[in-house]
């Protein structure tokens, strides 16, 4: 089968199309012949060796994608014709996807696969954000950095859907365009978000979504309402920044680290918890990717330099099988 591999930690444009092995599902395991792949922030740094996760080279790249189960392992609780989602952190760039069923969700008819690839590692994580680590209630206020991205513009649809208050920060006329489509109850540029915020919730948000650190994350405490926190998801900025905390001390506030890969470890039921709690909201439409663009399997590096030139409004696909 093809694949996207990685052979050296040289960036995005050394990936290369290779045939490999096709791989056989064990016990409790699903093949899955991929439809779409969704291209995510840490498959940019992992071909520069930048992620936390570690693969041993060469290794086939991707973490989530949408398709038909081909074979069913032993004891699989999935058929062959399925229509699933899985999210296994490696070797979705590919035709063929070897998934174990607890990292395998069903995906309903009412959903396409190309949005389902753009749903498991986005969806998941902006629900273990604000739901499990924050514990938000209807009524509460989120302010979302990087809202146009993948993360971000599920991160405002799933604060939508819990009925918060959304605050959507975007660097572009053109992404604030694409994230009042959204629905977000108020769209900010980056440059003066702090002002802007404070105009709109005088009294501060009660939470702050972070994917992307850098400079903005000392205004971002001075957003948060009194007992506010600062959920930090990642540093697409570049930067790890440090906070001062003195600044918690004073206002009652928190930053809160928000690492759903390391929260799965050891939980084998844990994404299953997770797809039944946010399941309504998809079948209700409620979490519904935006499509940036979708690129061919082949392509795979411009897609990946589309997320390095920060100019996706979306999320990105790399389409095998299709439809």
């Amino acid at each position: 089968m093809k694949a996207i591999r990685v052979t050296a930690l040289t960036g995005p444009d050394d990936v290369e199309l290779a045939e490999v092995e096709r791989p056989s599902p064990g016990p409790e395991q699903v093949l899955i012949e991929v439809a779409y792949a969704g291209v995510t922030f840490p498959e940019l740094l992992q071909t520069r060796g930048m992620y936390q996760t570690k693969h041993e080279l060469p290794f086939v790249l991707g973490s989530e994608a949408s398709g038909i189960v081909a074979e069913a392992g032993p004891g699989s609780r999935f058929s062959v014709g399925d229509r699933v989602a899985a999210i296994t952190g490696v070797a979705t760039f590919a035709e063929y996807l070897l998934a174990d069923d607890a990292s395998t969700m069903a995906l309903p008819d009412t959903v396409s696969l190309a949005h389902g690839a753009g749903m498991p590692m986005n969806v998941l994580t902006a629900d273990f954000a604000l739901r499990v680590r924050a514990g938000a209630q209807p009524g509460q206020s989120a302010l979302v950095h990087g809202a146009a991205g993948g993360l971000g513009s599920a991160a405002v649809q799933m604060a939508l859907a819990m009925e918060l208050e959304v605050i959507a920060v975007v660097s572009t006329e053109a992404k604030a365009a694409a994230v009042r489509e959204l629905g977000a109850d108020h769209v900010v540029l980056a440059d003066g978000f702090k002002d802007a915020a404070k105009e709109i919730s005088p009294r501060g948000v009660d939470y702050v979504f972070d994917p992307v650190g850098g400079d903005r994350f000392t205004d971002s405490t001075r957003v948060l309402a009194p007992f506010g926190r600062l959920l930090v998801l990642g540093f697409t900025a570049g930067e790890i920044p440090s906070v001062k905390v003195n600044r918690l001390l004073l206002k009652n506030i928190s930053v809160d680290g928000v690492a759903w890969g390391a929260a799965t470890v050891g939980d084998r039921s844990f994404i299953a918890r997770q797809w039944e709690a946010v399941s309504g909201h998809i079948a209700a439409g409620r979490l519904n990717p935006r499509i940036h663009a979708t690129y061919p399997l082949a392509e795979a590096s411009q897609a990946l330099r589309a997320l390095d030139e920060r100019a996706v409004m979306g999320k990105v696909l790399l389409e095998a099988a299709g439809e």
